[in-house]
């Protein structure tokens, strides 16, 4: 089996954004203007919309235009009322397919914002503790439904207040994510908890183990022995930590590694099969394309286009 990478020149790993590309004149506010919170927007087309990661939070609601939505290893459709909410260092990207040749003036409505003071903040005030458990979904990007509307009265009530006020409009916009029943994540595979802290440390290591070893033929029965459970005791507490059964997150785990390495590198998609712990090409592709819609393939080409401009 040749693992020789097709002749694709190109550079595919995320930009990282940095202070000092946010400059006024694409949108953002300056220091003296922002403190946790941060307002941008923009259009389009404009060198912010590229395949990019950060370290902060983002709000990203779209406005105006659609075309293909880039976030993490999910590619989907988007108009106006996408509202999305991207974790640190999760990448992605928006190219409207319909701007036209002018483009548009405001697509994107932008909050961002840092993790480790709203953490503290956390330890000592019990009515944030709903929204840490927003920001551990965020790792893997979330989608919100019906709130698009509410949204964009939020970032005008942030963008327009300051100081206390400001982080006060911020947290009744979290409030209404927090409590948002209608979402879905949309970027690889998301922990939903467990019962206690020995059961999440039982469950942490096992998805590690997983994770960390795609190609180990690790079995349910093995794992459910290791612990000391029966097999359908296993099961249960499985599915209850990761709302999945053991099988359906393995190949959860594994095709979403396929398409870190089907964007990230030049492998050919029968090498990748292999390298992700599949031993059969046909069910390989089969469980891709009931997880992603898509062929192998088809993902490839379709994320190819998630640098926008000329690539």
């Amino acid at each position: 089996m040749s693992t020789a990478p097709r002749n694709r020149p190109r550079q595919r790993q995320p930009e990282l954004e940095g202070d000092f590309t946010r400059l006024a004149a694409l949108g953002y506010e300056t220091p003296e203007e922002s403190g946790l919170v941060r307002c941008l927007a923009h259009g389009f087309p404009t060198p912010l919309a590229r395949w990019h990661f950060h370290d902060e939070y983002e709000l990203h609601l779209i406005t105006c235009t659609s075309g293909k939505a880039f976030v993490g290893d999910w590619i989907g459709h988007f108009q106006p009322g996408h509202l999305v909410m991207c974790g640190p260092r999760l990448p992605h990207n928006w190219i409207s397919l319909d701007a036209g040749d002018a483009g548009v003036p405001e697509r994107d409505l932008v909050i961002q914002f840092d993790h480790a003071p709203l953490e503290r903040a956390a330890q000592d005030l019990p009515e944030l503790r709903e929204v840490m458990l927003l920001l551990q979904r965020a790792r893997h990007g979330i989608e919100f439904f019906g709130l698009s509307g509410r949204a964009r009265e939020h970032w005008h009530a942030v963008k327009e207040s300051h100081g206390v006020r400001r982080f006060g409009r911020f947290c009744e916009y979290l409030a209404d994510l927090a409590q948002c029943g209608d979402y879905r994540l949309l970027s690889t595979v998301q922990i939903q908890g467990a019962e206690g802290a020995g059961e999440l440390d039982q469950i942490n290591r096992i998805v590690d183990r997983i994770t960390g070893n795609l190609t180990e033929a690790t079995s349910l029965a093995d794992l459910a022995a290791e612990l000391g459970m029966s097999e359908s005791r296993f099961s249960r507490f499985f599915r209850r930590a990761t709302g999945n059964s053991f099988t359906d997150f393995v190949n959860m785990v594994r095709i979403n590694s396929a398409c870190r390495l089907l964007m990230q590198t030049d492998h050919y998609v029968t090498d990748i099969c292999y390298q992700v712990g599949f031993n059969n090409v046909a069910n390989f592709n089969r469980r891709f394309l009931e997880l992603k819609g898509v062929t192998p393939t088809e993902f490839r080409r379709q994320a190819d286009s998630r640098f926008g401009g000329s690539h």
